[in-house]
């Protein structure tokens, strides 16, 4: 897994997503929620990078951009310690499209689960948006 991670993300090898997308697509459509939310890049990852691993492998299932990652610089969780990743301060900012989770049940999505800090961030804003309920998902842990 560790390998296919690092041809995926870092050396951008897009077409890895279909290796899971079927599964982990089923996986995520079994799930009760109203809105699916992928976990954001930075800009800067976007341009580098041109995808978001996340929505990749979301193949036909509709997901809302509710979050945005605010971070200019950002060092790779996967090179920071644990102790580093757990002080890693709020990266999100509520989009928009933040109003689409008031009152619902929120699945977030995220590639690799390692202490949770992501998703914990996450979390806290979708329900300051009105979320009812926050359940996850990763690909990894």
């Amino acid at each position: 897994m560790k390998e296919f991670m690092h041809r995926y993300k870092f050396a951008g090898d897009y077409r890895l997503r279909t290796v899971f997308a079927a599964e982990f697509t089923a996986a995520v459509r079994q799930l009760t929620a109203a809105v699916v939310v992928p976990i954001p890049v930075t800009q800067v990852t976007m341009a580098t990078r041109g995808f978001n691993q996340v929505t990749g492998l979301l193949d036909g299932v509709d997901w809302t951009p509710c979050l945005q990652n605010r971070a200019v610089k950002k060092t790779a969780q996967s090179q920071k310690h644990r102790r580093e990743r757990l002080r890693t301060p709020q990266p999100f900012v509520l989009s928009d499209s933040s109003k689409a989770v008031a009152g619902k049940r929120v699945l977030l999505v995220d590639d690799v689960y390692t202490t949770g800090r992501t998703l914990y961030h996450a979390a806290d804003l979708i329900y300051q948006a009105g979320a009812a309920g926050v359940i996850s998902i990763s690909l990894a842990r």
